[in-house]
């Protein structure tokens, strides 16, 4: 599928693979495999966002996927995560969506909503969010017949 049908189609929290559909090189060529990974991989899509006025010129419609997270001892240090517009020419298929009843842990700024954990429940999510500071944090219920896009969110207690 190509960015815009993802864009259309995919929830907030499903994981999300991409690809240029070129071959894996062998392990042995290190250089080659570190290119190839920078256009084949996968990652959990956490934030939406329509064309919007930047400035003086627009910024067009995209989605982020988190790659990873770095650290030690349940201490984040570094957090990956790549932008795509619209206009990328890369493949990407929906590996996983977030069941129904899992909760998503949102953050808004600057008009933008950002998924900053998925939890498989509301009591887990409301731990996490006891553990973890973050500034107007909301939840959402996962629902059974949610497609993507750039729908409300509804807010949770």
């Amino acid at each position: 599928m190509n960015a815009h049908d993802l864009f259309d189609t995919a929830p907030l929290g499903s994981l999300i693979s991409f690809a240029n559909d070129q071959p894996r090189s062998p392990e042995r060529f290190r250089r080659k495999l570190a290119a190839w990974r920078t256009w084949n991989g996968s990652g959990r899509l956490v934030a939406i966002y329509p064309r919007r006025l930047l400035g003086s010129s627009f910024q067009p419609a995209g989605f982020v996927l988190k790659i990873g997270e770095y650290g030690s001892e349940g201490v984040t240090i570094l957090t990956v995560s790549r932008h795509f517009e619209l206009t990328c020419p890369l493949d990407f298929a929906i590996l996983e969506q977030p069941r129904p009843g899992m909760v998503r842990v949102l953050t808004e700024w600057n008009g933008k909503v950002e998924l900053q954990h998925l939890a498989e429940d509301l009591p887990s999510a409301h731990e996490w969010l006891a553990r973890h500071r973050y500034s107007n944090p909301f939840l959402s219920i996962v629902e059974a017949d949610e497609r993507g896009g750039l729908g409300v969110m509804r807010r949770a207690a």
